[in-house]
């Protein structure tokens, strides 16, 4: 296979620098990546997934720590996937790999009922198979292709159909405490990771699977989504900041905040003297301030 050479027009450049840079300050924030890392990049042959490697392959060559990547594909024996594709690719470029065959496809389809969603099994399967790889090739970091749209995403799916305020976290230890899942691209959103796919004319391969199920909860969310940031721009990337910005206190959850012990964490009210209240009063009515008694009632009137 023939990689073909990355475009040089002035906009392109602008957008890998801006991909490369979101990714960068991911790493940083959440220390996603150390010295003498083994990264299993886990390649799928979707868009998220060719990015996701091109971002590390980047940041191997300029990080200031080195690192190792290993590539690694899960063939689920899909009907029609074409097997030659990503290895191609991969030797092209120059990457470690490994090819894993394990048919779960037929698995999922012969437990999961016609016309159920065939996305939980297959993921869970997917897991399991991706943490015994890592177990084998002594991996310390396992890289996913999420993106912050699918993390907002997987938020308003728990938030709507599991009742719990939960989303994918950007570096994650599983519960069995013995793999850290780090997801380099929670910056980058996935309007720029597709535009950014289309200049490198990466050798996508579509998930039958999964893309035969049109109604997904998943699907009916990123259509909410869309809808939302069409009419209001830059709600998403709102949405995905206020999962950096938790307020405990704020929400309703006794095991995160000890609500029990508001009362012997009170103040007794100091007494105020007539003159000082009287020119706070004047104060909040001053048009000098910053902050006038209207705009506070503003603010208050939502909790009213």
């Amino acid at each position: 296979m023939v990689v073909r050479q990355p475009p040089t027009s002035t906009s392109f450049k602008k957008l890998q620098a801006f991909l490369r840079g979101r990714v960068g300050q991911a790493v940083h924030d959440y220390a996603m990546i150390g010295e003498g890392d083994r990264v299993m990049v886990c390649l799928s042959g979707g868009k998220d997934s060719y990015t996701l490697l091109d971002m590390l392959l980047h940041l191997q060559r300029h990080a200031p720590v080195n690192l190792e990547l290993l590539a690694v594909n899960l063939d689920q024996k899909q009907p029609g996937f074409p097997t030659q594709v990503l290895p191609e690719y991969l030797e092209a470029v120059g990457v470690p790999y490994r090819i894993v065959e394990q048919d779960t496809y037929s698995t999922v389809k012969r437990v999961i009922p016609e016309g159920k969603t065939l996305c939980g099994l297959c993921s869970r399967l997917r897991r399991g198979i991706l943490y015994r790889v890592a177990a084998e090739e002594g991996i310390t970091k396992i890289a996913l292709g999420h993106h912050r749209d699918d993390i907002v995403e997987t938020l308003f799916l728990n938030l709507f159909h599991g009742g719990r305020l939960k989303a994918m976290p950007p570096k994650l230890l599983t519960d069995d405490r013995r793999h850290i899942v780090i997801r380099p691209l929670a910056y980058c959103s996935e309007s720029d990771i597709a535009r950014y796919a289309r200049y490198r004319q990466f050798p996508l391969i579509p998930c039958s699977l999964c893309g035969s199920q049109p109604n997904l909860q998943r699907s009916q969310i990123k259509q909410m989504l869309q809808d939302w940031e069409r009419q209001w721009p830059g709600r998403t990337e709102s949405l995905f900041r206020s999962l950096q910005q938790i307020a405990p206190s704020q929400l309703a959850d006794r095991a995160l905040f000890d609500f029990a012990g508001l009362d012997a964490a009170r103040q007794p009210e100091q007494p105020t003297s007539t003159a000082t209240a009287d020119w706070a009063l004047e104060d909040l009515f001053s048009p000098s301030v910053d902050h006038p008694l209207e705009e506070h009632l503003a603010q208050e009137s939502e909790l009213w």
